[in-house]
């Protein structure tokens, strides 16, 4: 099954991904569901900037007490 992504969906992804990089730096570590309240966009936009940005190795899973926890990876 081929699924066509339109290049304006694509471009929506990467300018979230750029918010969620943008929170992660100044919030982290935070968990899922408090990172798609903070971001100002669609909660299914903003779980796919997460594994755009899981994908290309910025970004670290932790467990937390309750959830769990991501956080950028230090360059």
């Amino acid at each position: 099954m081929s699924v066509e992504i339109e290049s304006h969906q694509v471009e929506s992804i990467g300018v979230v991904a750029g918010l969620v990089w943008q929170y992660l730096s100044e919030n982290e570590p935070v968990t899922l569901s408090k990172l798609s309240r903070e971001i100002d966009a669609p909660r299914d936009l903003v779980m796919q900037a997460v594994g755009w940005l899981g994908r290309e190795g910025k970004i670290c899973f932790h467990k937390g007490s309750r959830s769990k926890l991501i956080s950028l990876i230090e360059e």
